[in-house]
């Protein structure tokens, strides 16, 4: 950032002193990205890029209620500011009373880091995975592979400011790589990724020590038809059935009947026991390896965030307790609205047993398989019905069989259709917990993590054509 470029925590300041309705609430996100992507064993492009976003929440009192207006704009210099704040109170102004009113928060201490400069990423983020890549091109060539994949690093700065006197600050980092490999003749296709926050601690030798021994099971290829299976599910596919989960436990739906998560005759299933195992999902800002911002960012209001929450403290959170539901989430509006305890959503998300020492792994899990599938990732998942939350969707670049505690090879793609609630009363063995990247929703979710599980029954409802 040069010395003319206005900081983010001055353009927070400018848009607070320009407002003026009754109140405001400024968020300036700094964000610097740095990428990879490779084809054929070879990088094709890499590059750095740099992105300011300004938002703006003005809000109105009136006799019938409190609106708001939300304006945001990406590459807001000084001078833009004004017309930035101006069209946030025309737009406060030309809205009703907005549902979700509360009063802007006020009180605590400013972040001690609000006045410095953002945290910027660059190339050197990959100063130790890149020439870890190139060696597993080498190995890829020897033996007859291709890989295929990319690599994202994201730093976020979120300077949040509001005319009751808040002033906080997030630094957010976001990384992730997928690696596809394929085999010579593309017929043959594996799939690994894994999620991190600055790449030291991802082992490129192994992710693609995996997807080699799944190309190797791909050697003998078995058709089997539709049916339910019992089926192993790696933490990847587990992650992107419980990110749906969590995002489906909103409390105001539930206590109005229209989730999974109401009881039949009025109010929620907290209390319902959902697994017979002591299985945990938790979300907590603090997590190790998972840290999230520790107060409600929100641009925008939806059925999960409300613009007036804008720094309400975050806490850790069990939704699910040893197996029985214990939290949906709320906003402040909606918490009222069902007198269920405030619970913002959380940005992680982590699924474990009661007892991680003695947990197996996915390869421990196999060995002890008599006869079932073995899933590597999820593709393609959408919601049919969000009163049993009922998902369909497809798999993808790996299906296997296992015979006798040993794979055998791999098995036509399926259709499946699957409730991850449902599902989770009928998990009969859960792994070691560990992070992941959820394929489907890596875009949107990446701090996970979670244990392979085993399922009774998990219904592949047709076979797909999908490779």
């Amino acid at each position: 950032m040069s010395d003319t470029t206005p900081k983010p925590h001055e353009l927070v300041e400018r848009a607070l002193e320009l407002s003026r309705t009754d109140g405001c609430v400024v968020i300036a996100d700094e964000e610097s990205t740095a990428n990879l992507r490779w084809a054929g064993n070879g990088l094709t492009t890499n590059g750095v890029t740099r992105g300011r976003r300004l938002t703006v929440i003005a809000t109105v009192d009136g006799a019938r209620g409190t609106a708001s207006g939300v304006v945001s704009r990406e590459a807001v210099t000084r001078e833009d500011v004004e017309s930035l704040v101006r069209a946030a109170e025309a737009a406060a102004r030309d809205a009703g009373p907005a549902e979700d009113a509360q009063p802007l928060l006020s009180g605590g201490p400013a972040s001690a880091d609000f006045t410095e400069a953002p945290a910027e990423t660059s190339a050197e983020v990959f100063a130790e995975f890149a020439p870890a890549l190139g060696e597993a091109f080498a190995r890829a060539r020897k033996s007859g592979e291709l890989l295929y994949g990319f690599a994202r690093h994201e730093l976020t700065s979120s300077y949040l400011g509001s005319s009751t006197g808040l002033r906080l600050r997030h630094d957010q980092p976001t990384g992730s790589v997928e690696l596809n490999a394929k085999t010579a003749d593309l017929s043959g296709s594996a799939w690994a990724g894994a999620a991190t926050s600055d790449f030291t601690d991802v082992d490129v030798a192994a992710l693609h020590s995996t997807l080699s021994t799944r190309l190797g099971w791909g050697r003998r290829r078995i058709d089997l038809p539709a049916g339910r299976y019992e089926t192993l599910l790696p933490p990847s596919a587990v992650a992107d059935l419980m990110v749906c989960l969590s995002w489906s436990a909103g409390g105001r739906d539930a206590a109005e009947g229209r989730s999974v998560f109401s009881r039949a005759g009025g109010g929620t299933r907290i209390g319902d026991r959902l697994s017979s195992l002591p299985l945990t999902l938790r979300s907590d800002p603090a997590e190790p390896g998972l840290r999230a911002a520790p107060f409600v960012l929100a641009h925008s209001s939806g059925d999960s965030a409300s613009v007036f929450d804008n720094g309400q403290p975050l806490t850790a959170t069990d939704w699910i307790r040893d197996g029985e539901l214990a939290h949906l989430s709320t906003t402040r509006h909606s918490a009222g609205l069902t007198g269920l305890p405030l619970r913002p959503s959380v940005d992680n998300l982590v699924l474990e047993t009661a007892d991680q020492a003695g947990a197996p792994t996915l390869e421990e899990m196999v060995a002890r398989t008599e006869r079932g599938l073995l899933l590597t990732c999820l593709w393609y998942i959408r919601e049919v019905d969000p009163a049993t939350l009922l998902l369909t969707g497809l798999t993808r670049d790996g299906v296997y069989l296992v015979e006798n505690g040993e794979v055998v090879g791999s098995v036509n793609n399926f259709r499946f259709n699957e409730s991850p609630v449902d599902l989770l009363g009928r998990i009969t063995e859960a792994g070691r917990t560990e992070r992941c990247l959820p394929r489907e929703w890596s875009d949107w979710f990446t701090r996970a993590a979670m244990p392979p599980v085993r399922v009774a029954d998990f219904n592949m409802s047709s076979v797909s054509q999908a490779s």
